[in-house]
């Protein structure tokens, strides 16, 4: 990722005779991590010790695209010391339906039953650096403080939030990882964090106090970076399962393009969060295209794409992903009924339920994945709030840089947005210091 370019910032802020009034910036730079938490959910939570198909099924019921994994075990209450003292109560991670699909298509799983395959540990979805993408802040951190760890490599701060009111009777029913509820720490303590997403939704609120720095192209502010994962659209999915696995760590997408270099699509983890597991045999056996085509369409994939990989999976002899997948498409076409009961919850080859309590394979298909058919594209001579709010209103981390003929030749970041956003603030510390040292 190209630092950006301090003389177009310079520029910027000469030619706007100070278009931050000081008040202004101090006012947004006293700014606490507590103000980007105001109506944010409390994080669902599952153990460290779950299995892998724990995970998958608190995913269902949940609704959530992630899920917070903590070191402690509070099945949705906390029995908290008398002190109240969770001090050993981390967040070690966060799961999605990504991580399970990319972890299912290592080849020493394709060889086993998926359902063998989710009896392991969370810990096995869970990158080396989870407490490095992870990590946790104090509600009075400052938002500067919020936009370094960002920088740093965090992807989401965990921050504590207290609840207007404390239970410390257990949950009636089924256990957190059947219903998996908001986590209640000691003292009613309760958690929730803060993405990238968020930090860039909350500079854009403000947006007009970085005039013209925010009409500025993003060619000019070096945010177009060619260090980009793309693959070609005939090539094996397979060959890019591990492309899919570096572009979830860095929360960005993997491009479709042709042998022109001319940008097809995406095969998204954003998409791939909102999928369920049998989308692990579409990698397996279909192509970059046609991958794309299966998981992006906005509903359920094609009967011609399913009996496609039903035919691939016969030839590779994966009986175990063949008769995991078989049930799923059965589901889908509607050769059985389905329900929510803890019954047919344990007749599921993977043992869960999906959203919305039923095992279709298209129940994971949401409104939120339609807009997905297409790749999100810019130019160059974009403007950065323009890119900002195009990332924001399609609820990705990233937009495509293409030429005029769909060429693709880079892409933006949220977090080269924010480091744009974090030397712009650099340029000010000093006279900052001298204004807070008179209040």
């Amino acid at each position: 990722m190209p630092h950006p370019k301090p003389s177009a910032i310079h520029s910027s802020l000469s030619s706007s005779g100070q278009s931050l009034e000081t008040s202004m910036t101090v006012g947004l730079l006293s700014q606490k991590v507590s103000d980007l938490c105001l109506g944010k959910p409390a994080l669902v939570s599952i153990p460290a010790s779950s299995s892998i198909r724990d995970a998958v099924y608190a995913l269902g019921r949940s609704g959530e695209s992630h899920l917070s994994v903590w070191s402690c075990d509070h099945r949705g209450f906390c029995e908290a010391a008398d002190d109240g003292d969770v001090s050993s109560c981390r967040c070690v991670g966060k799961v999605c339906m990504a991580d399970v699909i990319c972890y299912l298509c290592r080849e020493e799983n394709l060889q086993r039953r998926p359902g063998d395959a989710l009896e392991a540990p969370v810990a096995e979805v869970l990158p080396e650096s989870s407490d490095l993408i992870v990590r946790h802040v104090e509600y009075s951190s400052s938002l500067l403080e919020a936009i370094d760890l960002i920088m740093q490599g965090a992807q989401n701060l965990v921050v504590p939030i207290q609840s207007k009111w404390i239970s410390r009777r257990k949950p009636h029913g089924k256990p957190a990882a059947a219903c998996p509820t908001p986590t209640h720490h000691g003292n009613g303590l309760q958690f929730c964090w803060l993405t990238q997403e968020d930090v860039i939704r909350f500079l854009l609120n403000s947006i007009t106090l970085f005039s013209p720095l925010s009409a500025l192209p993003i060619d000019s502010l070096g945010l177009v970076t060619d260090d980009f994962l793309a693959v070609d659209y005939d090539s094996p999915a397979s060959s890019a399962a591990v492309t899919i696995s570096l572009a979830l760590a860095h929360q960005t997408s993997v491009a479709v393009t042709d042998s022109d270099g001319t940008l097809v699509g995406e095969i998204s983890p954003f998409t791939l969060a909102f999928c369920d597991e049998a989308v692990a045999a579409a990698i397996a056996t279909l192509s970059c295209g046609d991958l794309m085509a299966y998981i992006d369409g906005g509903g359920p994939p094609t009967e011609e794409l399913v009996q496609l990989v039903e035919l691939r999976l016969r030839e590779r002899n994966l009986v175990g992903l063949l008769e995991e997948f078989s049930f799923g498409s059965s589901m889908a076409t509607g050769g059985s009924s389905s329900s929510s009961s803890d019954e047919e919850g344990r007749g599921s080859p993977v043992g869960r339920l999906m959203r919305g309590g039923q095992y279709s394979r298209s129940s994971r298909y949401s409104a939120r994945m339609v807009r997905r058919s297409e790749a999100i594209v810019c130019h160059r001579a974009s403007s950065l709030v323009a890119v900002m709010v195009q990332a924001i209103a399609h609820r990705v981390n990233y937009v495509w840089v293409i030429e005029d003929d769909c060429s693709l030749v880079g892409i933006v970041t949220f977090s080269g947005v924010l480091k744009i956003f974090r030397e712009h603030f650099q340029l000010y510390d000093n006279s900052l210091s001298e204004i807070r040292g008179k209040v």
